[in-house]
């Protein structure tokens, strides 16, 4: 018999602890993230569209020297040639001690060099060369505009056999989403096919409901946008921060079997560093007294 099966619910908050964060390389945010976030955090570097991949070799220095795990995007399709993935990985992981990887295809449309998707990077073979132990992917619980959901879980099926053979942990970082339902049904259908990945849940940091709303529409974030816009019409909430308090609820409330898999969270600050480490640190103990009372 499994934990989830002898508990009814799972505290989830105990995983808030050891979520991760993310940062852009074109941006100085090392002594936010020293104020605000304990040093061992994975701190994961975004590579938007037209980055110099050198200036993530440079940011996960920067991390790794000031105590925090670097754990560098890279995008399939901005790299220009299999030599600059070598050097990317190289570096990485001799410089900045990366040993985990958050992989995606990339946001332009056409691919810069040889490699179009993520599998291309993952058939390159460099991963196992270099030494890299964990790999991200993307999971999208509320579909992709590019994905059909078969194909995507079909997608998925691989990553967890590639895994397997080549002993690399591959775990799943979710698409935010501003209620629990849409997670909780992908993690069901995952489920039900046997793909047994450990999800990561990302979760929006605390915001604006316009900034939420900017970045929802850009990330392609479907039906569970009605929700933001109930949160705003019920309470008014033009200017007041919004943060991931309803999704959380809604995943604690939910059986334990039904998340088992969840295996942590990753917090997306688009709000700022300052607002997303104050939520981590005050949710847990809110929700303590929320039950006291």
């Amino acid at each position: 018999m499994i934990a989830s099966e002898l508990a009814p619910f799972r505290d989830l908050t105990a995983l808030l602890p050891s979520a991760s964060i993310e940062v852009s390389s074109r941006g100085h945010q090392l002594q936010e993230l020293l104020e605000n976030f304990q040093p061992g955090t994975d701190v994961t570097i975004t590579f938007l569209p037209g980055d110099n991949y050198r200036n993530n070799i440079d940011t996960a220095i920067a991390l790794r020297r000031a105590g925090f795990n670097p754990v560098p995007h890279i995008a399939a399709r901005e790299m220009a040639t299999r030599e600059a993935l070598d050097d990317f990985l190289a570096r990485a992981r001799d410089e900045a001690g990366v040993s985990r990887i958050l992989l995606i295809a990339g946001d332009v449309a056409l691919a810069r060099g040889p490699f179009k998707s993520s599998f291309d990077v993952r058939n390159s073979g460099l991963l196992e060369a270099h030494g890299i132990a964990s790999v991200i992917v993307a999971g999208h619980p509320e579909g992709h505009p590019y994905l059909q959901a078969a194909n995507a879980f079909t997608a998925l099926q691989a990553w967890r056999d590639w895994g397997r053979e080549a002993r690399i942990r591959v775990d799943v970082m979710t698409q935010f989403c501003f209620e629990s339902a849409p997670i909780l049904r992908w993690i069901g259908e995952l489920d039900a096919r046997g793909i047994d990945l450990p999800v990561i849940v990302g979760l929006a940091g605390p915001a604006t409901p316009a900034t939420l709303m900017k970045f929802a529409l850009r990330c392609g974030v479907g039906n569970s946008m009605r929700a933001l816009r109930g949160q705003i019409g019920r309470f008014g909430r033009l200017l007041t921060d919004t943060g991931p308090d309803e999704v959380m609820r809604g995943l604690r409330s939910a059986p334990a079997n039904k998340t088992a898999s969840i295996a942590g969270f990753h917090l997306f600050p688009f709000g700022g560093l300052r607002k997303a480490g104050a939520w981590l640190r005050t949710y847990g103990g809110a929700e303590a007294l929320q039950k006291q009372s």
